[in-house]
């Protein structure tokens, strides 16, 4: 199979609509996978089976519009089969589960355009759409059909009918994309009853119309138990370029027991047609409302006839209580919204600066509107930047079927469970996540969670638990991934450092810095390679793929417990709130969320050190890194510095400085390719004043002066 997708030259409107298509294709199949996941624990849902219906219906229906041929050809035998599962004809087993995972993994390679379909994918299709046929032969339908009256009936009995008021506005190059508008209101006809009011009130005169444009726009009244997302899923490849409203009118529940009708005006109010304030002046006179309204031009005799034929409906349903809910949302490109958060970084800078020259000036009238700015700026920031954030959710589902294959392949029993789905991060943050993630789970599933067998020697239950959370701590997020298997053996990993060559044999480590050293690149303990792990590689790409998001990693583990592995992360990767200090006559940037206190250095602590390079606080010996030593700042030292201390990796380093500023909100800012190796400085930021300020990366900077340290040591 291969896509029909025209390979010629496309316009840049044709090119958007695809990738639109593409990205809505990709939410609907986490979707699809994410339902039959579900439906694995419980086969009988419903509405599980029909969201999977549903997800293979518009995956079907969106693919023909934009040339994917060879996926409609391939989910309309799998639509056909859960169609009849849906009506009781099939039952859901878990080989017709898993044969639905492998099409959803098939339709992902088809929606890659780009590249040309191997000869084992191809043979993969053809046996998963055997295996669907076979599903759907007359032999198994019949054994089937039994319960299908039963559970269609059941599934009727639970869904209210509803009626709908759905206004649909496609824009005039509606047929550009593909898209013919009475497909899409046919689609509606199968959902219930519908009247349909067409509004021609555009139509221009012939010398100006336009062949290959539309200029009708519709009232559709419709009646259906199907329920909102029904509807919804058939605007759902064009609601971005559509103006469509949906909206609950009428119910069963809510019937007026007065058998009130409902008044044409007050329908007219509702759909925005007309305001309520002219309404009732027209109501001053006699006439019927309607003919008022037309004759003083306000209204159009398509709306009134529109308006009627809805009064008409909930006249006869005799609704009291509505519930409307309307579409409101909006699909913007990642692109956009990344120049968006650029912009708004632009106005907070700008708007610092202004603060500043206004407090200099002192004119209290232009003082009153500056204070104005900076709270609407503050908002826009703060709004800004919560568009950016996502949930968990999507993440966490995607890696329930990678645990689920897992156990499969390592033939392991695990209970995969998250908590925090709701936990918001920077969408950026989350998609750098997602491959130290796989990665963590995997070795959770081969290193961790041992085989059934051994557990039971162990007195464990044979079925291993896998705990994925996220939750807020302060100005961070903490992810935590545990597991009860095997834990760690310190001195296992004490033993295979020193094969290596990382550490002397001599060296005495802590259980904590054995823990640490999982990290080193080539480190391993598994006895054997396998196709999970074991090669030596990843979790160092693990730890500077967290370093390079200004996070940190952290190890527990108790052997024959488990292990427990936590991601420290900041909220956001363009706006943080940092402490702004001072070295000679330059200005440096520290993360508030890694400071925990700042002292001073008095001639009396130096003393006391020798020349070390340490200070004792509170019974505690601080290491200490000198920034005005590592930047070769030049000027006269201040007699009293000082330390302000971080916490870097469980432990207490400080950096001395000149001055603190105090807390400031930074934006920040690349460095320019010249700067790409110097891993110590993360960024840069603007100051009111215009100069610039470098963003320190405590971590990197420690780790430098580290290496720098020892090898110094070596060569003496």
């Amino acid at each position: 199979m291969k896509n029909t997708v025209s390979s010629g030259k496309k316009t840049p409107y044709q090119q958007k609509n695809i990738e639109a298509f593409k990205g809505e294709a990709m939410e609907r199949l986490a979707e699809l996978e994410s339902a039959l996941m579900e439906l694995e624990k419980a086969p009988n849902d419903s509405d599980l089976i029909d969201k999977v219906f549903r997800a293979m219906h518009t995956i079907k229906g969106s693919s023909g519009m934009f040339g994917y041929t060879d996926i409609v050809e391939f989910t309309h035998s799998i639509e056909t089969v859960f169609d009849k599962v849906r009506d009781g004809y099939i039952s859901l087993t878990k080989d017709l589960i898993e044969l639905s995972l492998k099409a959803h993994d098939q339709i992902l390679v088809m929606l890659d355009d780009h590249v040309e379909p191997l000869a084992e994918d191809i043979q993969t299709r053809e046996e998963v759409l055997a295996g669907f046929n076979n599903f759907y032969s007359q032999e198994a339908i019949v054994e089937r059909q039994v319960s299908r009256a039963s559970k269609k009936k059941q599934r009727m009995d639970t869904e209210e009918f509803l009626t709908y008021r759905i206004r649909f506005k496609p824009p005039l190059n509606i047929f550009s994309t593909g898209t013919n508008p009475l497909l899409l209101i046919n689609e509606l006809q199968d959902l219930g009853e519908i009247r349909v009011s067409v509004f021609p009130d555009n139509v221009p005169d012939l010398d100006q119309l336009n062949p290959e444009h539309c200029y009708f726009w519709w009232d559709i009244i419709l009646n259906s138990n199907r329920g909102l997302n029904s509807i919804k899923d058939v605007f759902i490849f064009i609601e971005d370029i559509c103006e469509i409203s949906i909206e609950i009118i009428e119910s069963e529940s809510g019937i007026d027991k007065d058998g009130a009708h409902k008044r044409l005006g007050e329908i007219l109010v509702e759909r925005g047609d007309i305001d309520g304030k002219t309404l009732q002046q027209v109501l001053n006179n006699q006439e019927r409302i309607g003919e008022k309204l037309k004759k003083q031009g306000l209204i159009k005799q398509s709306q009134i006839e529109s308006a009627l034929v809805e009064q008409d409906i909930i006249n006869n349903i005799r609704e009291k209580q509505k519930s409307p809910d309307t579409i409101s949302s909006i699909r913007v490109t990642s692109t956009k919204l990344d120049k968006l958060v650029d912009l708004v970084g632009e106005l907070v800078t700008a708007q610092a600066r202004l603060s500043q020259i206004t407090h200099q000036k002192g004119d209290s009238t232009i003082l009153s509107v500056t204070e104005e700015i900076e709270h609407l700026t503050g908002e826009l920031r703060d709004n800004t930047m919560s568009i950016r954030m996502l949930t968990f959710g999507t993440t966490f589902n995607s890696f329930k079927r990678l645990i689920r294959d897992l156990s499969i392949e390592l033939n392991k029993d695990v209970i995969f469970t998250t908590n925090g789905a709701e936990t918001e991060l920077d969408k950026n943050m989350i998609e750098q996540l997602n491959d130290p993630l796989i990665h963590l789970l995997r070795n959770a599933m081969d290193h961790g969670i041992e085989s059934p067998e051994i557990r039971i020697k162990k007195g464990k239950k044979k079925t291993g638990k896998i705990i994925l959370s996220a939750f807020y701590s302060g100005s961070q997020v903490w992810i935590r991934i545990g597991d009860d298997g095997a834990g760690m053996d310190p001195e296992a990993i004490r033993i295979s450092a020193t094969e290596k060559g990382l550490i002397n044999k001599n060296s005495k480590l802590s259980e904590k810095d054995c823990y640490s050293m999982v990290f080193e690149p080539g480190f391993s303990t598994a006895s054997k390679v396998t196709n999970v792990s074991g090669r030596g590689v990843g979790m160092d790409i693990v730890k500077k793929a967290i370093e390079n998001l200004r996070g940190s990693i952290d190890v527990d583990s108790k052997l024959d417990i488990g292990t427990t592995i936590t991601l420290r992360l900041p909220l956001t990767l363009a706006i943080i709130d940092g402490l702004l200090v001072k070295v000679g006559e330059s200005f440096y940037v520290l993360p508030s969320a890694a400071v925990k206190e700042c002292i001073e250095l008095t001639p009396a602590d130096k003393a006391a050190s020798h020349g070390r390079h340490i200070i004792r606080v509170r019974n505690q010996i601080i290491p200490y890194v000198r920034l005005r030593e590592q930047f070769n700042t030049r000027g006269v030292r201040p007699e009293v510095e000082q330390i302000v201390v971080t916490e870097i990796e469980s432990n207490h380093v400080g950096f001395v400085v000149d001055k603190v500023i105090g807390q400031h909100q930074t934006v920040i800012k690349n460095l320019s390719r010249v700067y790409k190796n110097v891993d110590t400085i993360s960024g840069a930021t603007i100051m009111a004043d215009g100069t610039v300020a470098l963003i320190i990366d405590i971590n990197k900077h420690f780790q430098y002066v580290e290496k720098e340290y020892l090898s110094h040591l070596m060569q003496l």
